[in-house]
């Protein structure tokens, strides 16, 4: 165990994370805790809700009493400080890492070393070179795709998560080839490349080995679609240096700049946040010397970043396709204007939504955190009016494209423990007048008071509301109300699980490597149980400083009897969530993995990893299950990144985490029709 000095955080609102001891620990955390405390308290799982005769829930115990200290979303001894012992909740076994433990490879890194020398290290030219200029490179939408059947079971799943993107966020769309002229076909080739524009004829974009990251793909896409990279632009030298004497020899090419009649700039300022943008230590002979630099140093981190399109991106490739909206896209509303974004409420009910400004201790989640006492929400004062009393804010009618939708949207509900908010959507009856009422989903207060995130999925094909209904419960025994912000509606998957961890900062202060936090258990659409594991400094097994890591157990469940095992051609995806309030700019992070049915446990030759998690892995007494060895990433966030972003908002992590099947890919190339 570790010999450093103990924390001590405050645990009163900790939630949504577990810390586990093994026996070993257990013995010398128990004297640590009778040495330091006489009062520590121990959580539980059992006797869930029940309180004792000292008015503390059940579920708590003093210590000792048990190796598990649970600090989750469903019980919490309120005013209990307690002290992590040295070396809870610290990493013992070895994991199996997705990137082979080291940093993941960037472009110019993964083609240099094929061999390749492509021109601007990943793009092969069209006979014409100013295909940006030439409107006869355009593509006409939706894009015939063709899925080779060489691509990693991986990159076919992220080429379509990286398709999802474009739909959000623009008018590219892309559609299964059908027997075109033209189209993209997707191949396992060396290395990560793409022509530019549409060569009329059909093209390959290759996403080779360690290719198969979201960022890249959109990457090699753009290239696709007619740009190039944003170091090339004809007035770079005004806002970065390239350091030639540092560049491998041979490939100073790759850093040409070009004058105005090949680039168009579409009349856009040099951004520095581009996914088309090389990062700092692009094709350079030494590895802690870089290659490029900013002129505005803030910028030398944030260059090649690899998390999604940002706002220029977007905005460049909505100016050269003429998208006046997105595919995808619905509506969104963050309340900070009076019109409240065209909702509507009945004044028939008895009470209101009042559109509110943010004050110390009520404030809004939009602007939270960078403008004290600004920012606007709805709110429902459940102190004043009758019990069962409501108020409905309904949305503009809406008129979709497509039939699945997700909802998402933050609320507080900080009044009475009787109070409601109730998610609704009014339909067309069939007539064309819309009415026809169907509830979605009903939150009951849970006594905490801060900002959630709710994802609502729904589908419909008729024109439709959705709306927000807030019930009243005990208006004297009230000590706020019912409050919702930045909300969004978009014809996309929501995610089946989000872990939400609260007080970042103070866990982030209190850990140090090696020690993890555990989420609840999770579920899958098809039912397999599954826990993931957040390591804020990163992974003992890890050589690298400043990163998070992560690592995902399957876990065993009643369900398990009915399941396919081993649990092979899986897609595991996790984000971690941009809170941005604009869906669309949001630059969520974004990686995953696919199952190998026939990959063993590390260091064990006769199990296979993705067996039962009662054969693979150790029984756990903070799920009462069998969890399987974790495989993850060490290097699954920077620190610098956790901040750049809106990643951190109200001292809150959002973490989606989706377990899915991908077998019907395995198969997916088709003939190309002569």
């Amino acid at each position: 165990m570790s010999s450093r000095a103990p924390a001590t955080p405050e645990m009163t609102h900790w939630r949504a994370f577990w810390i586990y001891l093994n026996s070993a620990e257990l013995q010398e955390a128990s004297e640590i805790w009778a040495s330091h405390l006489s009062n520590a308290l121990l959580l539980v799982p059992n006797t869930w809700g029940l309180t004792r005769e000292d008015g503390l829930p059940a579920g708590c115990k003093a210590w000792p009493g048990s190796c598990l200290l649970n600090i989750s979303s469903f019980l919490f001894c309120s005013q209990a400080r307690t002290v992590l012992p040295p070396g809870m909740g610290v990493q013992h076994e070895p994991v199996n890492d997705v990137d082979g433990g080291q940093l993941r490879k960037d472009i110019p890194e993964i083609n240099s070393e094929t061999g390749m020398k492509l021109f601007e290290g990943d793009i092969i030219l069209p006979l014409e070179r100013n295909a940006l200029r030439n409107n006869s490179y355009r593509w006409n939408f939706p894009i015939p795709y063709i899925l080779a059947d060489s691509l990693d079971l991986n990159a076919k799943g992220v080429i379509l998560q990286a398709f999802d993107m474009f739909r959000l966020k623009s008018c590219v769309d892309f559609k299964p080839y059908e027997g075109e002229q033209t189209y993209l076909k997707f191949e396992k080739l060396d290395g990560c490349w793409s022509h530019v524009g549409d060569l009329q004829s059909g093209q390959t974009v290759s996403i080779g080995e360690r290719c198969d990251y979201k960022a890249i793909v959109e990457h090699e896409v753009l290239h696709a679609l007619g740009f190039y990279h944003e170091q090339s632009r004809t007035d770079r030298d005004d806002y970065v240096q390239i350091w030639w004497d540092e560049i491998i020899e041979g490939f100073a090419y790759a850093f040409d700049k070009h004058n105005d009649s090949f680039l168009d700039d579409l009349n856009t300022p040099y951004d520095y946040e581009s996914v088309l943008h090389y990062g700092p230590y692009s094709f350079n002979i030494n590895s802690s010397i870089p290659s490029i630099t900013t002129k505005i140093p803030k910028f030398n981190e944030i260059i090649g970043q690899r998390l999604d399109l940002s706002r220029i991106d977007l905005l460049r490739l909505n100016r050269m396709y003429n998208c006046t909206s997105s595919l995808t896209f619905l509506d969104q509303c963050s309340f900070e204007f009076l019109s409240i974004c065209g909702m509507v409420q009945s004044r028939q009910d008895g009470a209101n939504w009042e559109h509110t400004l943010g004050r110390p201790g009520e404030e809004d989640h939009t602007l939270v955190g960078s403008c004290a006492g600004r920012g606007y929400f709805m709110h429902l004062d459940t102190k004043t009016g009758h019990a069962g009393q409501s108020a409905l804010l309904e949305s503009r009618i809406l008129y979709p494209r497509k039939k699945e939708k997700c909802l998402q949207f933050f609320y507080r509900l900080n009044g009475n423990p009787q109070d409601k908010l109730v998610i609704w959507i009014k339909k067309d009856d069939g007539t064309g007048n819309v009415r026809q009422m169907e509830k979605l989903h009903t939150i009951t207060a849970d006594g905490e008071h801060h900002w959630k995130l709710a994802s609502i999925p729904f589908g419909v094909q008729t024109k439709f509301r959705y709306g927000f209904q807030g019930i009243r419960g005990d208006p004297a025994q009230s000590a706020g109300g019912i409050a919702i912000d930045d909300t969004s509606l978009t014809e996309t998957n929501c995610p089946t699980n989000v872990w939400h961890i609260r007080n970042f900062t103070s866990l982030f202060n209190s850990t140090s490597k090696g020690d993890y936090i555990i989420s609840p258990i999770f579920y899958s659409s098809e039912g397999y149980a599954f826990a993931l594991q957040l390591y804020p400094h990163g992974r003992n097994s890890s050589s690298y400083v400043n990163y998070m890591g992560i690592t995902f157990h399957l876990c065993s469940s009643p369900n398990d009897g009915l399941l396919e095992w081993p649990a092979g051609h899986r897609q595991v995806v996790l984000s971690v969530l941009d809170q941005d309030p604009d869906v669309i700019h949001r630059m969520s992070l974004s990686l995953s993995f696919t199952t190998d049915p026939n990959q063993l446990v590390y260091g064990r030759n006769d199990t296979l990893q993705w067996d039962k998690p009662s054969i693979t892995g150790n029984f756990s007494s903070f799920c009462n299950c069998y969890m399987s060895p974790g495989v993850g990433w060490n290097t699954f966030l920077t620190h610098r990144e956790l901040h750049w972003k809106k990643f951190l908002k109200n001292d809150s992590l959002f973490i989606f985490a989706d377990f899915e099947d991908l077998t019907p890919l395995i198969t997916s190339e088709v003939p190309v029709h002569p």
